[in-house]
């Protein structure tokens, strides 16, 4: 069975979305296996300078890759990135399920977006 997991830069503070996050992963426990793993954001000055922002996006990356296990395909969600409809990244998942891969890795980056590493 296709192992997903979700890596997130921070915490879902609302109840509401937490159980649409529940909801979800009891529909789609039939399918495959999901882990959300949280990570805590690196906490910055309130005016940060480029130097802070490159510490912050080093430490939540160092975490991020630590979280990722060795052979999963690595989906990176950020603002920089290209723009999938759901039918492409339906096909995306499909594809790699049905060519080994047995795990695939969501990454959701912080305030910041995530470090190139």
């Amino acid at each position: 069975m296709l192992k997903i997991n979700i890596i997130a830069v921070g915490k879902i503070k609302e109840k509401y979305l937490t159980d649409a996050c529940n909801e979800y992963i009891k529909r789609l426990g039939a399918f495959c296996n999901i882990n959300i793993t949280e990570i805590a954001e690196h906490k910055c000055a309130q005016n940060p300078s480029d130097a802070d922002i490159d510490a912050v996006l080093k430490n939540e990356g160092k975490r991020i890759l630590a979280a990722i296990p060795q052979s999963a395909e690595v989906i990176a969600m950020c603002i920089e990135g290209e723009m999938l409809s759901s039918d492409k990244l339906a096909a995306k998942i499909q594809k790699s399920a049905t060519s080994g891969t047995s795990c695939i890795c969501f990454v959701i980056g912080g305030s910041w977006g995530l470090d190139e590493s």
